[in-house]
């Protein structure tokens, strides 16, 4: 008896101890997408860093486009396996930290030559006299050149190809291009015709027994006069219409951010019919079918962190 006592208080033992490792291990949907909350960030790092260090920029955001892709087998094996090791995750959570930290070092290091130690003069030799301070007219004024679009700024896109609940697959890439002008304080930030990059990032077809399909698109990117520049978006509006009429005009934020009514479009017909669009760009079906969104959709998204351009 004393033997099986024994026996069942170290197992007793052993599973109070491996239990808070086992909670430990667990990953969750929103561990990984703190993950892609980081990559957005380094981005923004190495997109600051470009500016002054464009080589090494390319470096770091060579190394991002791998890590990006590995936060999104990460999210897809845990959503097919329901399972992911913490090895896993926070090895490429360490890795993103080291991209970010790379570029914030590298745009405060200096890089210039020590200065030389002045010559120590021949006994006897006159010291010089210091060079007078500059008139207060020749100093050098700073001047503030840093633009980004601000948070909260609503973008019109149209889209360039037909999305649909029952045929998208979670991290399909898809485009739509930019109606108007983005102008902020006389400046044009984001012209028309921009392409920004979108991804479905869930999907639930509709079925015999959940007959309403939903589907979640965001937007990643954005890429204008030969440049590309990462961002976060979300569709908080689909708008139905029948093409473009006349010359696209210029709209900026005092004008209504995002606006693209009037000579804009031709045969308005406003919000599009059998679907809803709830947080995070979540767009539902309903009247029991697929969401669909036609070649053409105008859709409005909505900038959730600043874009520096």
């Amino acid at each position: 008896m004393k033997w099986m006592f024994r026996t069942v208080a170290a197992a007793g033992l052993i599973a109070a101890l491996t239990a808070p490792a086992a909670a430990q291990g667990q990953v969750t949907a929103a561990d990984v997408q703190r993950l892609q909350d980081n990559v957005y960030l380094a981005e923004r790092d190495v997109t600051q860093l470009r500016n002054r260090d464009s080589s090494r920029a390319t470096q770091l955001q060579t190394e991002l486009d791998e890590l990006g892709d590995e936060v999104i087998y990460l999210r897809v094996k845990l959503r097919k396996e329901r399972t992911l090791a913490r090895s896993e995750f926070t090895d490429v959570e360490s890795r993103i930290e080291s991209v970010r930290t790379r570029a914030r070092n590298n745009s405060t290091a200096s890089t210039a030559p020590a200065p030389a130690p002045a010559p120590t003069p021949a006994p006897g030799t006159p010291l010089p006299l210091p060079a007078p301070l500059p008139e207060r007219s020749e100093r050098p004024t700073r001047t503030a050149t840093n633009r980004e679009i601000p948070v909260g700024t609503e973008l019109d896109v149209r889209l360039s190809n037909v999305l649909n609940s029952g045929t998208a697959k979670v991290e399909d890439r898809f485009e739509a291009t930019t109606l108007v002008d983005l102008v902020v304080d006389g400046r044009t930030l984001v012209p028309a015709g921009a392409v920004m990059r979108g991804v479905v990032s869930a999907v639930e077809p509709a079925t015999r027994t959940n007959r309403t399909g939903k589907m979640t698109v965001s937007f990643d990117q954005i890429t204008f006069n030969g440049r590309t520049y990462p961002m976060r978006g979300t569709v908080t509006q689909a708008i139905e219409s029948e093409g473009i009429k006349g010359e696209v005009g210029r709209v900026g934020v005092g004008a209504g951010v995002g606006a693209i009514i009037g000579g804009i479009l031709g045969g308005f017909k406003g919000a599009m019919a059998g679907i809803l669009i709830g947080g995070g760009g979540t767009i539902a079906a309903t009247e029991g079918k697929e969401v669909e969104l036609p070649q053409g959709s105008v859709l409005r998204v909505r900038v959730e962190s600043p874009v520096p351009l």
